[in-house]
């Protein structure tokens, strides 16, 4: 049974940072995409962030374009997201995903939460102002 299973988050005033990890279980995503998503009250699920397998190619939000950062040590087999000069309107349950398929894809393929197959149960992340 493939398990993705989230960390790191936490209660942050703004401007402060955290760093998000997602370890997979079940299986090894190193040839595959995978990337992170967030709901916040009342919104729909919303992509974040994605890693390709092979090329290691990112893909961002631009809400999040140039304060958070995707990354994926395949050694250990865990993908983070480092979150820096965080806002309030990132205050949400951020869900981390991976891709069944170890083809690259273009970005946008990415940004659809119907793209990915496997899904972590979310991890909170708190923003006061």
């Amino acid at each position: 049974q493939v398990r993705l299973v989230e960390s790191g988050g936490g209660s942050v005033q703004a401007g402060g940072s955290l760093r998000l990890s997602c370890t997979p279980s079940g299986r090894t995503f190193s040839r595959n995409a995978m990337g992170w998503f967030r709901q916040a009250p009342g919104k729909e699920r919303e992509f974040v962030a994605a890693i390709s397998g092979r090329a290691g190619t990112t893909y961002y939000a631009d809400s999040v374009k140039g304060r958070f950062t995707i990354s994926r040590d395949n050694a250990k087999n865990t993908v983070y997201l480092q979150m820096n000069s965080l806002k309030p309107e990132d205050t949400a349950v951020y869900y981390c995903a991976a891709d069944s398929s170890p083809w690259e894809y273009t970005g946008t393929h990415y940004y659809t939460a119907r793209s990915w197959d496997y899904w972590g149960q979310g991890t909170q992340v708190a923003v006061s102002s």
